[in-house]
């Protein structure tokens, strides 16, 4: 329903889609027009209210108790009034751990997503609330959820004021991406949540509404032009994009950075639940148009991010292509001066930047390439949790032998007769992480445009000729993602064209081959692969060869502690994500601890920034000093100590040098050009360490962590011991001893459940990179590494396949006891295994 002062429902016709027509008014039955405001009602609704509840007054008594009520406001006061209990709350000091029992937040309802259900079947609704202070993060997450979602999603509009009371407030997981609160706020009429609504009423005149169809001229701003806290209209020329990803909440996310004639980059982060709101962009050097973007500064760049009522257009940048725009709105505006600005940054665009030509073709790829691929889509499948199968085919033959991901007939989806006849020409793309749901969601016989692929040279064991595999990394750098094509799009109607007129191989021979004949070979294949993987053990043993295999149930009736040699298949382990089996372990204290995230490190990097670097600290005997000021508006203090051999700086590769006041970003930076980068601080005699939260040493892509248990840190000058060595090394463990730090190393801890026929029992791996043969250190920041941990964990334990087909390991274990209280519990650990070389 639709609140409107009375005499002002001239005005309301466009504001909402479901209200009755223009006119339809259920007045109060007192028709005390000039003290009781008018609704709208919808027609369900208008036949279920009783006549004394048709006016906002009548309507607001009657729903007094209820969980969301509605709201007016008379003399500058909320009628009916609040509870008077409660306490206003800003959104600076909405904080975990915090008691918010009486207090309520406010703010302006800035997005809205459609109501949806959870899988339980519980109602949710979602909302964005802006408060009105000037803070860099001014808006909040709402997260509704049963009855009162469903009751508020028919109230609620951008533009309402939202009063939430009775909050459960928790840790918001797209905080890094939609730039919003770092908690969301839960509600729920379960735990005696309330929501207050005032809806703004209408101040639109009959003339101005007879007005309304007349096209507004809107004001278009150059990106050298552009303010902190502004809301603007622009166009712009894309240099880089990310295609839309699932953020780690309920929005689509794209990342877009634009460019103008004034040669100012402005990068973009667009979230919307609605896949298709968001901008059609398909390659770099479209020409976008956004209308209602708001801009921030940030690290002294300006940055966009949607706001309520964003729109976009799309258009291609090819010079002399229509101008025709993209968009899912059936409602927008584009006027004749627009199509010769469009036209100028095509100009522009093609003189001035660097468009990469047309998307590879399969016949083109070679090893160790990353590129764009515009194909057809024939086939797609599960593979498992993180990763799926994509078959496509742009009608010409990749010139190397390419690999096909092993997975059961039954599992591919596509039309078998059609996936046989193209068996020459298509290829497999293995799609990880993020990518995994929009691929399931794609239609077969779709045209996409899969950007950022990864071809790989491999080989597997008795095979005398390598192979190209085809993989789209999880992740969105360097705009990895996967567009769907209209059939409108250029490139689709000249691809469909020359797809038809592609001679397909065997096509005649096939067509007389029936679907059963295929399932059959199919699985024949299936059953020789399966064989071949039971009989052959997937793990080596790396010592006690004179161990003989010991059964499972014998080891569970024995005594610990013992080691045994096993054989047995892997039914299952824990963590299924598996970057959560990394672990930091204390070999001194024997402790464990998460690895730290990203946020932690900035926010202990911003704690150090407020103290300035103290320059009698600057350019000793073993380290000279450079100092500077950022341009930015926060004009922060940066120095760099770079550490000194023989009085002599060494060359970059070989260097340690520390940082003061630098980002995390400008860390990771120069890691990628120095040996090693110690973060520290000024103090009044000497430099020293920052908490031991943050890392106190980066090499590579490597975070250095130390036990704050086992740590004493000591001062910063003792480097100069290391430094003064012959040929300095840099090693961490030395640079940790120097320092009094005890290191942290990077560990997998995982659970395996094994069993044998006999028995089954559960042994915890403990390794540092000898079972995988990967580096835990290194895993984490290395997109590669994590993929082949996961092909591992594949093979050992193939997803969907049944016991009898499982292969089988052999490893140590050793039994030991553990002593919780007075109850002693056996448990058993692998020791001395590692992946076989042919499974890595």
């Amino acid at each position: 329903m639709s609140l409107i002062s009375g005499g002002m429902e001239a005005g309301l016709h466009d504001c909402f889609d479901y209200i009755l027509p223009l006119g339809t008014v259920i007045p109060c039955v007192a028709g005390a027009f000039q003290e009781h405001q008018v609704w709208f009602w919808t027609p369900e609704e208008a036949d279920t209210i009783n006549a004394t509840d048709r006016c906002f007054t009548c309507w607001s008594q009657h729903k007094a108790t209820m969980p969301v009520q509605l709201l007016k406001i008379i003399k500058g006061k909320y009628e009916p009034p609040l509870p008077s209990h409660l306490q206003r709350e800003d959104l600076k000091h909405l904080h975990a751990g915090l008691d918010h029992t009486n207090k309520y937040f406010q703010g302006v309802v800035i997005l809205s997503y459609p109501l949806t259900k959870l899988g339980d079947g519980t109602d949710f609704f979602k909302i964005v609330l802006q408060d009105n202070s000037c803070a860099r993060i001014d808006s909040i997450n709402i997260l509704i959820y049963g009855k009162m979602a469903d009751d508020c999603a028919k109230v609620i509009r951008n533009g309402d004021t939202c009063i939430v009371a009775g909050f459960k407030l928790a840790k918001s997981p797209t905080a890094r991406e939609d730039g919003r609160h770092g908690c969301h706020l839960e509600v729920s009429e379960e735990a005696g949540s309330a929501i207050y609504i005032y809806a703004q009423p209408s101040t639109t005149t009959a003339s101005e509404t007879a007005s309304a169809s007349v096209a507004p001229k809107y004001v278009y701003t150059p990106l050298d032009h552009l303010k902190d806290g502004t809301i603007v209209n622009l166009y712009g020329i894309v240099k880089f994009f990310k295609p839309p990803y699932v953020s780690k909440g309920t929005d689509y996310c794209s990342v877009v950075t634009l460019v103008d004639q004034s040669n100012v980059k402005l990068t973009c982060t667009l979230f919307n639940g609605n896949l298709d709101s968001l901008p059609k962009i398909y390659k770099i050097g479209d020409i976008v148009r956004f209308h209602r973007i708001k801009i921030r500064e940030y690290n002294g760049q300006m940055q966009g991010i949607t706001s309520a009522g964003f729109a976009s257009l799309t258009f291609d940048g090819t010079v002399g292509a229509p101008v025709v725009p993209r968009t899912s709105s059936k409602v927008y505006t584009f006027m004749d001066e627009e199509e010769k600005t469009v036209e100028e940054l095509r100009i522009w665009a093609a003189s001035n930047l660097s468009i990469s030509g047309p998307a590879a073709k399969l016949s083109g790829v070679r090893p160790m390439l990353f590129f764009d691929l515009t194909c057809q889509l024939v086939g797609k499948a599960q593979v498992d949790g993180s990763s799926f199968l994509l078959k496509v085919w742009d009608g010409t033959k990749c010139p190397y032998p390419t690999w096909r991901v092993p997975i059961e007939a039954r599992d591919l989806e596509g039309e078998k007769v059609l996936l046989h006849r193209l068996r020459n020409l298509t290829v497999d793309i293995l799609v990880y992480d993020n990518h995994v749901q929009l691929a399931k969601s794609l239609k077969i016989g779709s045209f996409l445009r899969i950007y950022s692929i990864h071809t790989k040279q491999a080989s597997a064991e008795n095979e005398d000729v390598s192979h190209v595999e085809f993989h789209l990394h999880g992740g969105t750098c360097y705009g990895r993602g996967i567009g769907v094509l209209p059939e409108s799009h250029p490139d689709v109607k000249e691809l469909k064209t020359f797809l038809e007129s592609v001679e397909l191989a065997d096509s005649q021979s096939m067509d007389s081959m029936s679907s059963l004949e295929l399932d059959s070979t199919s699985n024949n294949i299936a059953d020789l692969e399966s064989q071949r993987c039971q009989q052959l053990s997937v793990t080596v043993l790396t010592d006690h060869q004179d161990l003989s295999n010991t059964v499972l149930k014998t080891i569970r009736n024995s005594r610990a502690p013992q080691q045994y040699r096993i054989r047995a298949k892997l039914r299952t382990f824990k963590p299924q994500k598996l970057y959560q089996s990394i672990k930091l372990h204390c070999s001194k204290c024997n402790s464990l601890q998460e690895v730290p995230d990203g946020d932690t490190f900035d926010l202990i990097l911003q704690g150090s920034a407020v103290t300035p670097p103290n320059p009698e600290l600057h350019s000793t005997s073993w380290y000279e000093s450079v100092m500077w000021t950022t341009q930015d508006q926060k004009q922060r203090k940066i120095t760099i100590h770079f550490v000194k051999h023989d009085e002599m700086l060494l060359y970059p590769e070989d260097t340690l040098l520390m940082i003061e006041g630098g980002t995390s970003k400008e860390i990771w930076k120069l890691t990628r050009r120095f040996k090693c980068v110690i973060p520290v601080r000024s103090t009044k005699n000497d430099l020293e360490l920052l908490d031991l939260s943050a890392p106190f040493l980066l090499q590579g892509k490597v975070k250095y962590y130390g036990c704050k248990q086992c740590s004493t840190p000591k001062p910063i000058k003792n480097l100069s011991s290391l430094a003064a060595e012959p040929r300095p090394s840099w090693e961490p463990t030395e640079i940790a001893q120097v320092l009094g730090i005890e290191p942290l190393q990077y560990v997998f801890i995982m659970k395996f459940t094994l069993v044998d026929g006999t028995g089954a029992l559960n042994a915890y791996l403990f390794d540092y990179e000898k079972f995988f043969q990967i580096p835990a250190s290194e895993i984490l920041s290395n997109n590669f590494l994590q993929q082949k941990m996961q092909m591992t964990m594949n093979t050992l334990c193939p997803p969907g396949r049944k016991l009898d087909d499982l292969p089988w390991l052999e490893c140590f274990i050793k039994s030991y006891n553990i002593t919780d209280g007075k109850k002693q519990q056996v448990y058993y650990q692998i020791f001395d295994t590692t992946v076989a070389e042919d499974v890595v």
